[in-house]
């Protein structure tokens, strides 16, 4: 899934850039972490990426790395910032390592159980499905900026996957996703997934 459709109804998903406990393997959720140096300089190649593609709206979570994210990317005076967008609450998990869960909850699978003390897989539905039935009267190009597990939620509510399904869609930092249709609006289809051809052969300048 490589190629940017025409298509007349598309929705631009970007991760934020990296953050230090992005980098980590820490679990981030309403911690509000700034970018790191390479995080802001993935945000700006990102822009890059963007730069020629016209909106109707842009959306961002508050949480500072998508935020920062969005104005790096050149979007800051056209964002509206959404709560809805926020990355999933992990509760009692925040800042623990997928190893260190796995110790405490060794069958523990955030899209089927969720995390205790922060958000169910209802809860977090509730909010996916509340940005999907605004994306769907809003405009015919829109663009996200938010977190990794959410924006893999939104993909798979827009097709209407169970939402088990989204420990199958992997996002890396400042990646691009599209969502759209095939030939219809009867026919969700993700046009582009976890494309970071951007940052490709841009080694990060170190100082």
């Amino acid at each position: 899934m490589n190629s940017i459709s025409s298509s007349l109804f598309e929705v631009y998903l970007a991760r934020h850039g990296e953050t230090a406990w992005s980098l980590s393997g820490q679990h981030t959720g309403r911690t509000d972490l700034p970018l790191t140096e390479k995080g802001r300089w993935q945000a700006r190649l990102l822009g890059e990426r963007l730069r020629h593609h016209a909106f109707d709206c842009v959306w961002t979570s508050p949480l500072q790395r998508a935020a920062t994210t969005c104005a790096l990317a050149g979007f800051e005076n056209v964002a509206e910032k959404d709560p809805d967008l926020m990355e999933w609450d992990y509760g009692a998990y925040e800042g623990l390592k997928r190893d260190q869960i796995l110790a405490i909850n060794p069958n523990w699978h955030i899209f089927r159980d969720g995390c205790p003390n922060g958000e169910s897989p209802a809860q977090a539905i509730l909010r996916a499905d509340r940005i999907l039935a605004r994306l769907r009267t809003a405009s015919k190009r829109s663009l996200i900026f938010s977190s990794g597990h959410f924006l893999r939620l939104l993909a798979v509510r827009w097709l209407g996957w169970e939402p088990g399904a989204g420990v199958n869609l992997l996002l890396n930092t400042a990646s691009l996703s599209i969502l759209g249709f095939d030939h219809d609006r009867s026919e969700p289809a993700i046009q582009v997934w976890n494309d970071t051809h951007h940052l490709e052969n841009r080694p990060f300048p170190q100082t």
